[in-house]
């Protein structure tokens, strides 16, 4: 006499047939492949040739064989190696970098909102801090001497003809990665280009090849795996010239 499921004990046939019907339904089959969403493009970063340009590693000469913004974030390795980028190695950095531009993981300038022909200014001005960040934790003036506002630099993006820039207090500031204040009012950050008259408070960057590239590490004497045996030889190869 076949045992009966004690999970289904007590529930009429109906009810068990809705309840394998449901899980059937629950599980996603596994052939069923999960299609990559595609990022926008970035004022900094707004086709593909720019984007191979920025991550280095010649990838700038596959441009020609990568037609679209879409094709670049929806091949698979074995599509990239039919559209003519055969070696594997540059199959997978492709796909990395590609990864964390996803993410919203950019390099220098890949966050900036005003460019022009690749080209973005960034620029430290003062701005003041809103009165509420003025006010002391319990509210009551203590001195009778009028409160003067209190006012802090920032990085602001630009195009590259402003020459002069005008805050707007309702819009929130945005935080540009890699690039910081430094010694009260300089502009420091990589692949800057300081503007001429500014004395270090304005600056230019433009897209150029391998401002976002992985450098390879460099291996002395065979790498971690080969250099014991390496360094052996050489060892033996001076005691014989000696």
């Amino acid at each position: 006499m076949a045992m009966r499921n004690p999970v289904l004990r007590g529930l009429s046939s109906s009810r068990i047939l809705q309840t394998a019907s449901i899980s059937r339904q629950s599980i996603r089959p596994l052939s069923q492949k999960v299609v990559p969403s595609v990022p926008s493009p970035t004022p900094f970063v707004p086709d593909v040739p720019t984007f191979l340009t920025l991550i280095g590693r010649q990838m700038s000469k596959h441009s020609s064989k990568i037609t679209s913004w879409e094709q670049l974030f929806a091949s698979s390795s074995d599509q990239l190696r039919s559209l003519g980028i055969e070696n594997s190695r540059q199959r997978r950095y492709l796909i990395r970098k590609r990864e964390k531009f996803r993410n919203g993981l950019h390099g220098p300038g890949g966050d900036l909102e005003h460019v022009v022909d690749g080209v973005a200014q960034l620029r430290v001005v003062e701005i003041p801090v809103p009165a509420a960040a003025n006010a002391s934790k319990t509210g009551v003036v203590r001195s009778s001497a009028p409160i003067v506002p209190k006012t802090k630099k920032v990085v602001v993006n630009l195009t590259p003809d402003a020459t002069e820039y005008t805050h707007v207090v309702t819009k929130a500031l945005k935080k540009f990665a890699h690039m910081k204040v430094q010694r009260g009012n300089k502009i420091m950050g990589p692949f800057l280009q300081p503007m001429k008259g500014t004395h270090g408070t304005a600056a230019t960057i433009s897209v150029q090849e391998g401002m976002w590239e992985d450098k390879r590490g460099h291996k002395v004497d065979g790498g971690e795996r080969r250099q014991k045996e390496v360094r052996a030889k050489l060892r033996l190869e001076e005691r014989r010239k000696a």
